[in-house]
């Protein structure tokens, strides 16, 4: 696993080129558009890396040099080009994304925010394309204003669509549909990082090379993303007294038609971190929750029953709370009152049917389910919560999880280290072939391999 290291080769930009790309950049979008003081540049400078004890020490990376926020897609494409003239690094921000350490420009430079290109350009049967700012809120409206829904949404829905593609990869509606590189993506028109502003269309499957890569292979200015019919939900909280119950039940809710839109598993040490307290979700109990379609209520109640829990309440208001409780907000939410723990992003049937065998390996450990369709079906991800020793100690648990089935995605690193590199690269190599998107994070391929 990689882990984060600041860059060694550094070096401050020089004054008089700030002060160009500065005059640049307030020639084409006005001073509003412009930001140079302090408090913009470190908070354009700031994600939840300050949540990973590992990467804590190393705060603060990266601070940009200037903030800018240019109005529309055409307008990112032109900041782009802007910076590039200069030779300057460039630093795509969304909103809303909880990402670690991935958007603080270790360089300097250039921080693009993307938040006010925001509108929605078009809704057609199946898609709806918006600029890289709009935000999951504006664009569900949209869409279930003509019977359709998202078919992936984070959970932060205040998050915007360029950040969540760049930084994401998956949210409710992931049962059903799988990560943001399954399908979702069926068009972005991407800037390339070029003397002269540019747009390209890039489709599917292509795009997903701007999947989860964090702006080091092109700055996605708008995206085509994928819909479905529009489901009334409501949300289903249940408890079991065994882990064996509650996996068992949610794994037979993996399948019920229409898939749910979320399904949650947690631990009793998990729900104890909830504040403030549900009787929805009872004490010492495991919790199963599901955001599922109002008509499967009672096949759900008699799934339940049959793996002996209780149906503790229906909600038709309650999906937004069952989001509030999924995916990284879990991680918040345990820190915040476990602070000595920290999180590691896991699959594998260890984390299930090996559940002892886990707690030998990472004592006191919690465990948050989600369920997630995979290339080989419906399963189980999620978090494990383990006391923090050192980083040391934290990568030799990662090491032996592996030998109790367990399959960590290291979160406590800015650097990229997903199965796909070799495909972000090459889409680097044509969008940005001087290296100045987002540098620091894309690493070179190992010359052994």
């Amino acid at each position: 696993m990689a882990r984060s290291a600041l860059p060694t080769d550094r070096r401050p930009i020089e004054p008089a080129v700030l002060d160009t790309l500065a005059a640049d950049l307030t020639s084409a979008f006005g001073a509003a558009a412009v930001w140079r003081d302090e408090t913009t540049r470190l908070t354009a400078s700031t994600d939840w890396a300050h949540m990973s004890p590992v990467l804590s020490p190393l705060l603060p990376a990266g601070v940009a040099d200037i903030v800018v926020r240019p109005p529309d897609a055409d307008g990112i494409a032109l900041a782009v080009a802007i910076a590039h003239r200069h030779r300057v690094p460039v630093t795509p921000r969304g909103q809303g994304t909880g990402n670690y350490g991935q958007g603080i420009p270790l360089y300097g430079g250039l921080v693009l925010d993307t938040s006010r290109a925001d509108r929605i350009l078009s809704v057609a049967d199946g898609a709806i394309t918006a600029e890289a700012g709009a935000t999951f809120v504006a664009m569900e409206k949209a869409a279930r204003a003509t019977g359709q829904e998202l078919a992936i949404m984070p959970s932060t829905v205040g998050s915007t669509i360029g950040g969540f593609i760049a930084g994401g990869a998956g949210g409710t509606g992931s049962l059903a549909n799988g990560a943001i590189w399954d399908g979702y993506l069926l068009q972005l028109m991407v800037a390339a990082c070029a003397d002269e502003p540019r747009l390209l269309p890039v489709p599917y499957p292509e795009n997903t090379a701007m999947a989860h890569a964090f702006g080091t292979s092109g700055v996605i200015a708008v995206a085509t993303v994928a819909l479905r019919p529009a489901q009334p939900w409501t949300a289903v909280f249940a408890a079991f007294g065994r882990l064996d119950d509650a996996v068992g039940a949610g794994e037979e809710l993996f399948v019920l038609a229409p898939t749910p839109r979320l399904l949650s598993l947690d631990e009793p040490g998990v729900v104890a971190t909830y504040r403030p307290a549900d009787p929805a979700m009872p004490a010492f109990n495991f919790s199963l929750r599901g955001i599922v379609a109002e008509p499967s209520v009672p096949h759900v109640e008699a799934v339940v029953a049959r793996h002996g829990g209780t149906v503790t309440a229906v909600r038709p208001k309650g999906p937004a709370l069952l989001t509030s409780l999924s995916f990284n907000h879990v991680t918040h939410r345990v820190r915040k009152l476990r602070p000595e723990l920290t999180h590691l992003q896991c699959m594998g049937d260890g984390l299930t049917r090996r559940r002892g065998d886990v707690a030998r390996v990472a004592p006191s450990s919690l465990v948050h389910l989600e369920g997630f369709r995979t290339a080989h079906g419906p399963d189980w991800a999620g978090m494990l919560f383990c006391r923090f020793e050192g980083t040391d100690a934290l990568y030799d648990t990662m090491a032996r999880l592996a030998t109790v089935d367990v399959a960590v995605n290291d979160p406590h690193t800015w650097v990229l280290h997903h199965n796909r590199l070799d495909q972000v690269r090459r889409a680097a190599a044509v969008f940005d072939p001087d290296g100045l998107l987002n540098p620091g994070k894309l690493p070179r391929p190992d010359p052994a391999s």
